[in-house]
């Protein structure tokens, strides 16, 4: 994406890309994030992970440039940070010029912008696949296959800096007495540095760490989902785990490790395949009018 007009008024100066947003932007007011200098660009937890060290401001796009302008040449600035806003919502037009187009493959993935200066976000997953666009600026991406997930020790389910546990791991000055298997992480690692008009495709479920390298950087992303709409996220499962499963006994564990793996992590057809197929009910392939019938019961059972 190199002749986006984003990336190329980049290659003119920071006033050219301010131009360039303010053409489209409608003044709709935004979110955006804001933390000390010594918090050093690391949107991440207080000393107790109880909370952010950040705080989320209300304003205008125009302000929070303002407010990355006012300190571009300052070597340890304030963070400022607006995260995956929806370019269409926000900055209607710009996609005729600065777009992937995958709704030309058929796929429904609307753009979202992220704006901020050395911005770091720790490393976590997302559950879609992504790719990002690295238009103004550079960003290094650290990425990690889903099986590290054990070695980048993640934090809190919540709160989260961005939705999901991050890695509590300093990426910038590791402490291998606290977090040793975080070597085992990086030994799996793959890093690279996107210039303007880089993308990066990032599978869903690997973990990336992303650090925003100049004082000013834009990043336009896709994420779209491998499933269709109507299959819920994980993470519901993953929360009722936790409540139902985990804190049996080890042997009841090892049992229903040995059931999810036959109904739910093994091929899909397995379980239900030596049944007629009128009779496999949950077991058979699942439209959207059965995962509705699935998630009836579900509430019916949890309201119980």
């Amino acid at each position: 994406m190199r002749d986006w007009q984003l990336t190329q008024a980049g290659q003119r100066s920071t006033s050219d890309v301010t131009a360039c947003l303010a053409r489209f932007y409608n003044q709709r007011p935004i979110q955006y994030s804001y933390g000390a200098s010594d918090i050093a660009g690391r949107v991440f937890y207080n000393d107790d992970f109880t909370a952010i060290n950040c705080q989320v401001l209300r304003g205008t796009l125009t302000e929070l440039i303002d407010e990355i302008g006012a300190h571009l040449d300052d070597p340890q600035p304030p963070t400022w940070y607006m995260a995956s806003a929806p370019v269409d919502a926000l900055l209607p037009g710009l996609r005729d010029t600065d777009d992937l187009n995958f709704a030309a493959s058929g796929i429904d993935a609307p753009p979202r912008i992220w704006i901020g200066n050395r911005t770091i976000a720790s490393a976590h997953y997302d559950a879609m696949n992504n790719i990002a666009c690295n238009a103004v600026g550079r960003r290094r991406f650290t990425l990690f296959p889903p099986e590290q997930i054990k070695n980048l020790y993640p934090g809190p389910l919540e709160p989260t800096p961005g939705g999901q546990a991050v890695s509590v791991v300093d990426f910038a000055a590791p402490d291998y007495e606290k977090y040793p298997r975080f070597r085992e992480a990086l030994a799996s690692a793959q890093s690279v540095v996107l210039e303007p008009g880089d993308a990066i495709f990032i599978p869903n479920m690997w973990w990336h760490h992303v650090e925003g390298l100049e004082p000013f950087n834009v990043l336009v992303n896709y994420w779209w989902s491998s499933v269709p709409h109507y299959v819920p996220t994980p993470m519901h499962a993953l929360y009722h785990a936790l409540w139902a499963i985990r804190d049996r006994p080890e042997q009841e564990k090892r049992a229903w490790h040995e059931v999810f793996d036959y109904y739910v992590f093994g091929p899909s057809e397995r379980a239900g395949e030596h049944l007629p197929e009128g009779a496999r009910g949950a077991l058979g392939p699942l439209d959207e009018t059965g995962i509705r019938r699935l998630r009836a019961m579900l509430i019916d059972r949890l309201n119980r």
